[in-house]
């Protein structure tokens, strides 16, 4: 027998299969047994499910073109600078008033 590469044996699954598959586990008694009349490991269904409910997924859709990822990614970091350095202003702010404290 010849040892030849396999080629990649993942099933891809569209965006319209996965909106089906979690309306169809919701309606489900559980996942697992959608997953089964799917014919899909439940662990994927797992996880698409997981993906759903981020707030990201909820609120853009199921998928993300790369460019806007990293857009998002820019946006959360450019908050937490934000975020950090208004905290670092109103502990200045305490600091300076907190010092002077008249003479006693």
């Amino acid at each position: 027998m010849k040892d030849t590469p396999k080629p990649d044996q993942r099933r891809k699954y569209d965006a319209a299969f996965r909106a089906e598959a979690l309306r169809l586990a919701e309606q489900s008694r559980s996942a697992q047994a959608a997953a089964r009349a799917l014919n899909i490991d439940p662990k994927r269904l797992y996880q698409w499910q997981k993906a759903a409910q981020t707030p990201v997924a909820a609120a853009l859709g199921p998928a993300l073109d790369p460019g806007t990822a990293a857009e998002l990614r820019q946006l959360r970091a450019l908050a937490r600078r934000q975020a950090q350095e208004l905290e670092l202003e109103i502990l200045k702010k305490a600091i300076a008033i907190f010092s002077n404290t008249p003479d006693q």
